[in-house]
């Protein structure tokens, strides 16, 4: 797996001119450990961390995030495989990195996004593709969906053959899944 495999995007950013007090209240509003601090062309010129804004104290008032920030940042590519990145997350004491491509964000990659693909197993593509089913159609229709290292079996009875072509595409955009057979039950002809 590699970065584009486990990002999470969009990315919440600040600028180096941005209120430290405005861009705490970003890291506690959402959870974030850190901030990619960009510049006016997107590109990752520093990072702000929890531990950043902490060290500021009382003088967070009048503060910039450019007065604070760690620079140079920590960045990774699309490409880079996710034990490099677990790596250099342990190494440096990072919670998060920035994915650049070409010189801009396109993403991050937190310790999170990292654990989370570990447990992505079949029954954690199960649960994603029930979801985006009852989404569809309603915890009303009753599919089943089996699993099996990514590739997925879709049961059911269906309106017509482009509803199984729908239910095939919504799960195919599950990140995991590799192959997707849909079944209409109310098509097979029984045995005589």
């Amino acid at each position: 797996m590699y970065a584009r495999d486990v990002l999470s995007r969009p990315v919440v950013t600040v600028r180096p001119e941005t209120p430290l007090r405005e861009a705490t209240a970003l890291l506690t509003a959402h959870g974030f450990a850190a901030l990619p601090v960009v510049d006016e062309q997107g590109r990752v010129i520093g990072m702000l961390s929890e531990s950043d804004a902490l060290g500021v104290g009382p003088s967070m008032a009048s503060a910039t995030v450019e007065a604070v920030m760690s620079v140079p940042a920590e960045v990774i590519t699309p490409g880079t495989d996710t034990s490099t990145i677990a790596s250099r997350l342990l190494a440096g004491h990072l919670r998060s990195m920035p994915v650049v491509e070409a010189g801009l964000l396109v993403g991050i990659v937190s310790r999170r996004d990292l654990l989370r693909a570990l447990i992505s197993d079949d029954a954690t593509l199960e649960a994603k593709i029930r979801v985006l089913l009852d989404e569809y159609a309603g915890s009303r229709r009753q599919w089943s969906i089996d699993v099996a290292e990514g590739a997925v079996t879709i049961r059911g009875i269906f309106a017509d053959p482009s509803e199984q072509h729908v239910i095939a595409a919504l799960a195919d955009t599950v990140d995991g899944v590799h192959d997707v057979e849909v079944i209409d039950d109310a098509r097979i002809a029984p045995d005589r």
